[in-house]
This record gives structure tokens, sequence and C-alpha cells, in this order.
């Protein structure tokens, strides 16, 4: 399956750096406004105001321009979940308890909030496999390299940004697939609960991870 390419334009190159900036930027206007799989690169080049051979010149067709202009908002996102450490903020001395939402988890379900059209169409049914893709992996290398699975060993920085580098953990792929099974599911059915009780709900059910995968919580 292709993976995300690089958006960056060659050195010194403000043509094509402006030119990718408008195409991602007409693709997220839209994609705020309607399914994925309802937007042609004839609405892109109109939106953007440029010609189809500009687009052609880019990309190959609309999930290849999803997948560059989308980047730095997925990463943002996958930077909230390697932020994550619900055991640390569980811990006696910690005000925190299971009912009490953790802040970064609420910030988790806010950003998808706040760019719910963005994320709906891409991770929906109708999205883009490659965008989905590309999130599991970048979701399960931050959930492996996350403080609340109660990793032990130390993880080099670069697991959370290189997925490739993630070895096999089958508790990280769980929690990664489940984290997302939720926020997918609350998308679909239209954020039919505020961030803040998302927050709630999905934390007691993140604590109990490193009880049963045998790990104990990190100090």
């Amino acid at each position: 399956m292709a993976m995300i390419k690089s958006s960056g334009a060659a050195p010194g190159d403000r043509r094509v750096r402006r030119s990718r900036a408008a195409l991602q930027s007409a693709l997220i206007g839209l994609v705020e406004e309607r399914d994925l799989s309802q937007i042609s690169v004839a609405d892109v080049v109109d939106r953007a105001d440029v010609n189809r051979s500009t687009f052609y010149a880019h990309y190959q067709d609309v999930h290849e321009l999803a997948e560059a202009a989308c980047t730095s908002m997925i990463d943002e996102l996958i930077g909230l979940v390697v932020s994550l450490d619900l055991a640390r903020a569980n811990l006696p001395d910690s005000p925190a308890d299971s009912v009490t939402p953790d802040p970064v988890l609420t910030a988790f379900f806010t950003h998808l909030a706040e760019h719910a059209g963005l994320y709906r169409s891409l991770l929906g049914p109708t999205g883009s496999a490659r965008v989905i893709e590309y999130v599991r992996q970048r979701t399960t290398a931050a959930a492996h390299s996350s403080g609340y699975l109660g990793v032990t060993d130390d993880v080099p920085p670069s697991v959370a940004a290189d997925p490739s580098g993630t070895p096999h953990d089958v508790p990280a792929a769980f929690a990664a697939g489940a984290l997302l099974g939720v926020a997918a599911d609350w998308l679909q059915r239209g954020c039919p609960r505020m961030p803040l009780e998302m927050a709630i709900l999905t934390k007691p059910l993140l604590l109990i991870l490193p009880t049963a995968a045998g790990r104990p919580p990190r100090p």
C-alpha cells in the first residue's frame, strides 16, 4: 500500500510550494463541506483557481492530494496520542482518577471535533484507505512509545515519527485500533457527545490496558 508522500517542494522553488499550498488549502476547505468521495479534481482546481495541468503536475488524484494536505493535521493529532500518559495521570498522588478526564485525551477529542468534517471524510467508509492506514500505523507507533501502556524499555523518539521502526506490539496495536475505532464511530454519528464526555468515557478503558497486557505502569 502506498504511503503518504512528502509534500515538501524542491528548495527554492516558490512556485511549486505556492501551487501545492493552494491545492492543499482548497481540498481542506472542500472536505469540510462534503465527503471526500464527492470531491473531483475539477472542484479542487476551481477552488484553488489553478488549471488542471497544474494539479496533475503535483498529484495523481484527489486521494493523493488528501494525503499530502492532511499530513500536518494528522501529525498534530498523533502528537496528542504520543503525549498520552494515562497511567501517570492516575497515580495515587495525582488528583486524577478513572473518572477524571485526562486533559490530553480531552484535547484529542476536541481536535477531532474542530475538524469533524475532515476526519469524517478521511476516516469514514468512503474515505481514503491510504490515509486510514497511515493514521493506524502512526497511532500504533505512538501507543507503543506512550507511558500509558506501561512500556518499560526506552523508546527512541524517532519511533513515533517513523512507524516502520515500531516492533510487533500487540497491546499497542490494540490500543490504537480501539482509540481510532471509538473516534471514527463518534465522528460518523455526528459527534453526539462533547469531547469532555468522550474523554471521561474512554479513559477507564485505556487504564485497563497496562494490567491486561501484563505491563506495570511506567513509574
